[in-house]
């Protein structure tokens, strides 16, 4: 999916200052992806010290939560 790596590096252009994560949180959200895409997309776009590698399971599952849209 080109469009979450397009998108990825426009909020980094925007938001310097931010972490890959937090770039990749802001990508994700309430677009509705599954985790197989969130987890293949965290591990190309988030860099590796953004993160405790002990939490990463528990950070997917943050993510996909994020990314279920809240409108009804």
């Amino acid at each position: 999916m080109r469009s979450i790596k397009r998108r990825f590096d426009n909020i980094v252009e925007k938001n310097p200052n931010w972490s890959s994560y937090l770039c990749f949180a802001e990508t994700i959200k309430n677009r509705n992806f599954s985790k197989r895409i969130i987890r293949k997309h965290f591990n190309q776009l988030v860099e590796k010290d953004d993160y405790s590698m002990t939490e990463k399971r528990e950070i997917i599952n943050y993510l996909y939560q994020l990314s279920i849209s809240q409108e009804k």
